[in-house]
Order: C-alpha cells, then structure tokens, then sequence
C-alpha cells in the first residue's frame, strides 16, 4: 500500500495541533510493514500559487515552445504534486483552520490535483466523471474553537471544502476523520481534548495497519 501524507502547517508541534497530529500519525505509521510512507510539506516544497504562468506555460507546450523559467517553475510544481497523488493509494491531509479555511499553501496543492482530466472530466452531456474514485483520504484536522455545533458548523471551510472537494468533486472514499477541536475555546479541558484526539490519530494509524496485513 502507498501512503501519501500532506502536512499543511509550519508551526511547531508543541504549539499547533495539527503538527502534533501529523507526528503522532507519521511516528504511528511509521512502524507498519508493507506500507510505503512519502510526505509532501506544502511549506517546505516550492509551490507557487496557480495563475496565468501556467496557462500561458501550457499554451506554449502545445506550441511546442519553451516556457519561461517562471512557467516551468509552476508547470514542475503542478506536476509533481500530480505524480505523488496518483501514486498513492491513500491520501492523509493534516491541517488547521487558518481563518475559517484552510491555509493557502494547502490550497495551492490542491489547486494542483484539482484538474479536469485528472481527478474528474465530463461526458458529451456534461456529466462529471470521477476518474479516481478508489482513492481513499484521511483528514486530520485542528481548530482551537467549536464548530460542531449547528450554529457554527457552517462557518468552517476548511474540513467542509476538504469533505467537498474530495469526497464530492473527485468521489474519493473518506476513510477516515479526526477533528480536534475546542481546546483554545476551553482551556481547562484543552489537555484532555488534545490527548484524546491524538488517541483518535492512533486509532486511524492502526487501521491502516490492519489493512496492510488484510487488504479489503
């Protein structure tokens, strides 16, 4: 089995949630035979945000031109991003809720897979057509406040477009979902909260595992 896990956030573990979550599931999967583990840190990798580059990039190959240094820097970003998506079969994303969404260089990955002819493209009728459907994702999420609630679960637009995108858009199997949630809100219960979670993290860990030894 091919794991892929994408770490979108730069903060130190001992401050940021889902940091200590990406450890807890890279130290936890780690240790499980017949699983190839590559990690793709949206913050350490160069990755430029989409624009005209790359369009201008791709009108110029269909030209068989050269791109400029810029728009080959983006094309090999694009691209890269792409060959680790397929190569996986399971995809693990551990991220915050950065201001109501997910941080941007998350998104630049995603804006990356996000391609028709890749993850999805349309019939005659203009039907969507998921073309990686048996891909199965893991969310690994934190946000200090509670939006669990139905007066606030609408505002999150980081675990809601993570469900849309990927569950909905390219009808990939959520396999698994922690959210940390609540332990800024609620200091005096942020140590359970926190540790309780990360139980949670194990769990997913160790699910994996057991597919490892009998794949289903």
């Amino acid at each position: 089995m091919n794991l892929l896990i994408v770490k979108a956030n730069d903060r130190p573990s001992d401050i940021a949630i889902s940091s200590k979550m990406y450890d807890v599931f890279f130290d936890e999967v780690s240790k499980i035979e017949h699983l190839n583990i590559k990690t793709y840190d949206v913050f350490e990798e160069d990755t430029p945000y989409l624009g005209q580059d790359l369009f201008t990039g791709f009108e110029k190959i269909e030209r068989h031109e050269l791109p400029s240094q810029e728009e080959k820097r983006l094309l090999d970003a694009k691209q890269k991003a792409m060959d680790l998506f397929t190569e996986a079969d399971v995809v693990a994303f551990a991220f915050p809720l950065w201001n109501l969404t997910i941080p941007a260089k998350l998104q630049t990955f995603i804006d990356y897979i996000f391609s028709a002819g890749f993850t999805f493209s349309y019939d005659e009728d203009g039907n969507m057509i998921q073309l990686m459907p048996d891909k199965k994702i893991i969310l690994l999420n934190a946000r200090g406040g509670i939006y669990s609630t139905p007066d606030t679960s609408s505002m999150d637009m980081a675990i809601n477009y993570m469900r849309a995108a990927f569950g909905g858009v390219f009808g990939m199997e959520i396999i698994d979902e922690v959210i940390i949630e609540g332990h800024n809100a609620t200091p005096d219960k942020a140590d359970q909260i926190i540790n309780e979670g990360l139980e949670q993290v194990k769990a997913v860990a160790q699910k994996l595992a057991n597919d490892c030894v009998d794949p289903k």
